[in-house]
């Protein structure tokens, strides 16, 4: 499997020094942000797709560095209660769609959305228990009425464009668990799958090897990241996994994100790997560097660092020992 770096928190750096810091460090793949929440300081959508030229241009600037890109990124909420949101990141989605067939990169991710609790509402609602049991009935409403419809759709546009779409399974939205995932998928098509996070994962208590076994054994893992979290249980019988802390509040929530290896040891990592592996993921494992008490430079060194030493790379060959 390939190394990559999802290269959002270079944004400050123009397109060219970020591909040289990337080549630099030894890794092969960048994803790409281009709009929603990654922003789009190194992919200029409209531009892009406007002309062959500037994709060209584009293009030679990854290869004259060895890199590719591993997927193109939109995290937004689609199917938010704000039509005017909604339309917004449905459109950079499809524009996303459009620019990754032509310039031949794999993989969409973006998140599944939340809808509001009906068609007055103003806010996203995330129901998370099924009493009283109006959270029941909101929550089925959520996907009968706006998730399964949109997806739907959307997963059916991807399709047709040779494109798959990596939906990561995010606390806050109707997708994130490998439950909500499988049950995305089986209500649209198979271009659907899951950019897996395990950061996302650890504080649900969901364990990211058996979350990679259930997801794998369907073929739907589209991309993955590499993000750790660390869990301070004294923290979490305080304020519970459901923390509301500001993220910047690290000496009091429950849990932080950290870079690869400062959350859980090397042995858990390389039990990530071989997992992705032993299940034939085969693309990019994507750098998501978003450590609070660390610096760009260090967190995203120390990640590449550590997953260098637990990396799978070559193919297995032959049992010569059977």
């Amino acid at each position: 499997m390939k190394l990559g770096i999802f290269t959002v928190l270079f944004a400050e750096k123009s397109f060219e020094e970020m591909l040289d810091v990337v080549k630099n460090a030894g890794l092969e793949a960048v994803e790409i942000g281009t709009g929603g929440n990654p922003g789009n300081a190194h992919c200029q959508l409209d531009e892009l797709l406007e002309s062959e030229d500037k994709r060209k241009v584009y293009q030679e600037k990854l290869e004259a560095r060895g890199l590719t890109i591993s997927a193109f990124s939109c995290h937004d909420n689609p199917v938010s209660p704000d039509q005017a949101h909604a339309k917004k990141s449905n459109d950079t989605f499809v524009k996303t769609v459009r620019l990754a067939e032509l310039m031949g990169v794999p993989v969409v991710n973006t998140f599944s959305g939340i809808p509001g609790a009906g068609d007055d509402s103003k806010y996203p609602n995330w129901p998370v228990t099924p009493w009283p049991t109006a959270y029941s009935e909101i929550l089925e409403w959520q996907w009968e009425k706006k998730l399964i419809p949109y997806w739907q759709e959307a997963g059916k546009f991807a399709k047709d464009h040779g494109v798959k779409v990596g939906i990561e399974p995010h606390a806050g939205f109707s997708v994130h668990t490998p439950y909500t995932m499988l049950k995305l998928r089986e209500e649209t098509n198979d271009a659907i799958g899951a950019n897996l996070d395990p950061s996302h994962l650890w504080w649900q208590g969901i364990d990211p090897v058996a979350a990679i076994k259930i997801l794998g054994k369907e073929k739907a893992i589209h991309h993955f990241h590499a993000k750790d979290t660390y869990i301070d249980q004294e923290n979490a019988n305080m304020y519970g996994l459901t923390d509301m802390q500001p993220y910047g509040n690290v000496q009091s929530r429950a849990w932080t994100f950290r870079s690869v290896g400062y959350g859980h040891s090397s042995k858990e990592w390389s039990d990530i790997i071989s997992a992705l592996r032993t299940f034939e993921y085969d693309h990019v494992i994507s750098i998501e560097h978003e450590d609070p008490i660390m610096s760009i430079d260090e967190g995203f060194n120390q990640a590449v660092r550590n997953l260098k030493a637990v990396n799978i790379i070559e193919s297995p060959g032959e049992m010569w020992w059977t």
